[in-house]
């Protein structure tokens, strides 16, 4: 399951459809253009806080997932604490995606 959520993040980093870094995933989620926001493990309370209360007010969803480093390498680029994506089609497989990965951990299996 892992595996599959960083090749759809590949995939939407090559169609375009992603924006990374804290001010350009502030701004999709502000302008509308994001459909889902990946906030990684390892990042900060703070950081954490402040995207979760921004996508609750614009009614994005938001996962936790991977950590800084992973989720960088993944879309080429250097490490990154938020993700926004800008698909409704990709964000739609990663949600299930992240969901059957959130469902397996609350489960204990992970």
């Amino acid at each position: 399951m892992t595996k599959q959520v960083y090749a759809l993040l590949g995939i939407s980093a090559k169609a375009g459809k992603l924006k990374s870094g804290e001010l350009s995933t502030l701004e999709a989620i502000r302008s509308g253009k994001a459909k889902l926001v990946i906030i990684a493990e390892d990042a900060s309370a703070g950081t954490a806080e402040k995207f979760r209360n921004k996508c609750g007010s614009y009614q994005v969803p938001m996962f936790r997932f991977g950590e800084k480093e992973t989720l960088g390498r993944s879309v080429g680029k250097e490490e990154r604490s938020s993700l926004a994506i800008l698909d409704e089609g990709l964000a739609g497989s990663l949600i299930r995606e992240l969901s059957r990965k959130a469902e397996v951990k609350n489960n204990g299996k992970e």
